[in-house]
């Protein structure tokens, strides 16, 4: 399977939908999908871009985990959560939007993203999951709006290009080996909302 057309009487695509259609090239979902399953799109190692639209409200947990050609992902306004391990090992990732709306990032949501080199997170996103980051060793600024009042075990761990990080008032805990191995970042300021830093933080 190398392409595919989902007509607009679609509104949902179920979990493991196109799991490991490997040569799928493109997709384009309609506007009528309000859904991403779980694993729907894992493992589809030629796609190379995808737009995700304004219907969709959810990305499921591994939606395009290990989608090794994915370059660019555009998520429109309307999705409220990014799925654990949704963009996991897609190591060809530079570039990806975080909408406003979206209030959560879930666990190793961008993990081995190696090539993605910057990323903004909206405001009204409350907490980073854990391994939301790890490994994401390209990465080289990021700002944590006001509204995260946590940062989760391992957030950015292995960010070996990550130089500065702004931790906003309101941050209450920072989670166990949260910047672990970030060794090029030269300066981090806490603010005095923080209680509880990790093991290894």
């Amino acid at each position: 399977l190398t392409n595919i057309e989902i007509p607009s009487s679609v509104t949902s695509i179920g979990d493991s939908a196109f799991r490991e259609c490997s040569k799928l090239t493109s997709i384009e979902i309609p506007s009528s999908v309000t859904s991403i399953g779980n694993g729907a799109f894992r493992g589809c190692s030629s796609l190379t871009r995808i737009e995700i639209p304004s219907s969709v409200t959810s990305i499921g947990d591994n939606a395009f985990s290990s989608c090794s050609g994915l370059t660019s992902v555009t998520i429109q306004e309307g999705v409220t959560s990014i799925g654990n391990s949704a963009f996991y090992d897609c190591s060809s990732l530079t570039s990806i939007n975080i909408p406003e709306g979206v209030t959560s990032i879930g666990s190793s949501a961008f993990s081995g993203c190696k090539r993605l080199t910057s990323i903004e997170i909206p405001e009204g996103v409350t907490s980073i999951g854990n391994s939301a980051f790890y490994d994401c060793s390209s990465l080289t600024s990021i700002e944590i709006p006001s509204s995260v009042t946590s940062i989760g075990n391992r957030a950015f761990y292995w960010c070996s290009s990550l130089t500065n990080i702004e931790i906003p008032e309101g941050v209450t805990s920072i989670g166990n080996q949260a910047f672990q191995d970030c060794r090029s970042l030269t300066n981090i300021e806490i603010p005095s909302s923080v209680t509880s830093i990790g093991d290894s933080a």
